[in-house]
C-alpha cells in the first residue's frame, strides 16, 4: 500500500514511518521540517503544513491510506494555533481522503478527550468524551476525534487511537524533563497509589500499524476510538 503519514517527522510519527516501512509499504511522510532519517529508509518526505488544505490535498493524490500523527500538543499556548492545528488540519485531512478516494484513515487522538478534571481509575472505551475541558489541547484534540469518527461510512473507513504520554529513544518531551528536575533535586515522587498509563512509542506506533491492518481486513474497529497503553 502507498500510506501517506502527517507529522511523519514527528516522535510518534518517525516511529510509525519505520515499522510501516518494515513491512513492506511504500511510505511518504507530510511535515513540515526536512527528515533525513526518513529519507535514508526509503520514505519520501514532502514538507508542507497540515492547515493548508491545498498542500495536504496535493500530498495525499495516489495515496491509498493516511496516519494522520500530525497535532500540536502542549498545557499552554494560542487556542487559535491548536484549533487551526487539531481541528482544522484533521477536518483537511477528511477532505483529502474524500478527494482522492483513500479508503482508510488511521488518526491520532488522546486519552485527554475524556477527561475534564480529577482521577480515572480503570477507565475503558466506555468513557464518554468530556463536555467541559482546563485547556485548548484536549478540546482540539475532542473536536478532531469527532470529526474523524463521524466520517466513517461508506467509502471511508476511520479509527482513533489515544496513546497516553509517550516514552523511549529520542524522546523530546518525557524523558528529558524528568531527567532533568532528577538532577537538579526537583523531581517530586507520588505515593504508591498514584499511577498513570504511558506507552513506549514503538507500541504506540505497533498501534497504528495494526489498526491500519484491521481497517483493510475486517473493518470491525472502524468508527470507533481505542485507548492504548
Amino acid at each position: 500500500m502507498k500510506i501517506l503519514v502527517t507529522g511523519g517527522g514527528g516522535f510518534l510519527g518517525s516511529a510509525v514511518c519505520r515499522q510501516l516501512v518494515a513491512v513492506g509499504h511504500s511510505v511518504s511522510a507530510f511535515q513540515r521540517r526536512p527528515a533525513p532519517d526518513l529519507e535514508g529508509i526509503g520514505v519520501h518526505v514532502i514538507q508542507g503544513d497540515i492547515s493548508d488544505i491545498s498542500q495536504i490535498g496535493a500530498a495525499a493524490s495516489g495515496i491509498d491510506a493516511i496516519v494522520h500523527t500530525a497535532g500540536k500538543a502542549g498545557i499552554w499556548g494560542d487556542p487559535e494555533d491548536f484549533r487551526r492545528v487539531n481541528v482544522e488540519g484533521t477536518a483537511h485531512v477528511i477532505a483529502a481522503c474524500r478527494e482522492h478516494g483513500i479508503p482508510y484513515l488511521v488518526h491520532t487522538s488522546s486519552p485527554s478527550v475524556v477527561h475534564s478534571g480529577g482521577d480515572i481509575g480503570g477507565g475503558d472505551e466506555s468513557l464518554p468524551i468530556a463536555e467541559h475541558f482546563n485547556a485548548p489541547y484536549p478540546a482540539t484534540k475532542a473536536k478532531a476525534e469527532r470529526l474523524v469518527v463521524a466520517a466513517n461510512g461508506d467509502g471511508l473507513k476511520t479509527v482513533a487511537l489515544r496513546p497516553h504520554l509517550i516514552w523511549g529513544p529520542n524522546d523530546p518531551h518525557i524523558l528529558p524533563r524528568l531527567v532533568a528536575k532528577a538532577r537538579g533535586g526537583k523531581l517530586a515522587l507520588p505515593g504508591p497509589e498514584k499511577i498513570i498509563d504511558t506507552v513506549f512509542v514503538e507500541n504506540a506506533a505497533q498501534a497504528h500499524v495494526q489498526a491500519l491492518q484491521e481497517l483493510t481486513a475486517t473493518a470491525r474497529c472502524a468508527g470507533k476510538a481505542y485507548f492504548v497503553t
